[in-house]
Order: structure tokens, then sequence, then C-alpha cells
């Protein structure tokens, strides 16, 4: 078939979108040619992601942008196995998803309105507090 002479099938319609890279090894054609060489490559790609990801896991309670390094690692796996590709197109697509239901206007409105709703309910649990203890900290109210 002449649709996959070109790196992959291409769509009919002509989508307004990126077209999406075939999923497979991205790893130079010397090293593919070679079996143990494309296996030992493999390997190394692998140990690098997996140093990444558990960079990025040691970084999720410590300061630091512990998402971002696991979703590089991922990308650092994405460039030889397929499935960290397909976990990769998942992850990219529900981001582009939430971000366009955030630009709904009748969700932005609803989010509003509850923003509004918990700040009313702050203002006025501290207004109570005021009016009952005055301006005193929590912790010498007993004093």
């Amino acid at each position: 078939m002449n649709t996959e002479s070109n790196g992959g099938p291409e769509s009919a319609e002509g989508d307004a979108g990126p077209a999406e890279q075939p999923l497979g090894s991205r790893a130079p054609h010397f090293i593919k040619r070679s079996r143990p060489l494309h296996l030992s490559w493999q390997v190394g790609v692998f140990l690098v992601g997996l140093a990444v990801v558990v960079g990025g896991v040691i970084m999720l309670p410590l300061p630091g942008p512990g998402w971002v390094v696991i979703f590089a690692g991922m990308a650092i796996w994405a460039t030889e196995f397929v499935w960290a590709q397909l976990v990769l197109r998942w992850a990219k697509r529900k981001v582009t998803e939430a971000a366009q239901k955030a630009l709904d206007p009748k969700v932005r409105r609803r989010n509003i309105i509850l923003i509004g709703i918990g700040l009313a309910i702050v203002v006025a649990l501290l207004a109570v507090y005021v009016w009952k203890f005055g301006f005193a900290m929590p912790w010498s109210v007993g004093e």
C-alpha cells in the first residue's frame, strides 16, 4: 500500500490537527539494522528514561517539577517503545480535552460561581471569628 510508504497512513479528510508520527522505534537506521545493537540501544533508552522517571517521582513530595520530569522520562521512553508513545498520546489527548472543557463558557461560569460561593463562606467564617474573638490569633484565644 502506498499510504504507509511515507511514514504512516494519511487522512483523506485533511485534518486540521497535526499528523501524529507513526508508532515504533526512532533509533537511527544503522542501529536498527543490527539486532544486538538495537537491543543495546533499547536497554540504554530504557535505563535513561527510568532514571528520569525515578527522579521525577522523587521530586513529587520534594520541591521541584516532579510531573514535568516524569513526562520527560516518558518522552524519552517514547522514542523507542510503542507503549510509552500510546501513553503520551493518551495524556496529550486528555490535557487537550481538559483545556477545551475549561474554556467552555458554561464550565467557566460554574467555576466562577463556585469560587464566589467559597469566598463568601470564608469571609463569613472570618467575620464570625473576628466578631466572637476579636483580632486574637487562634493560639492565644484561651488566654
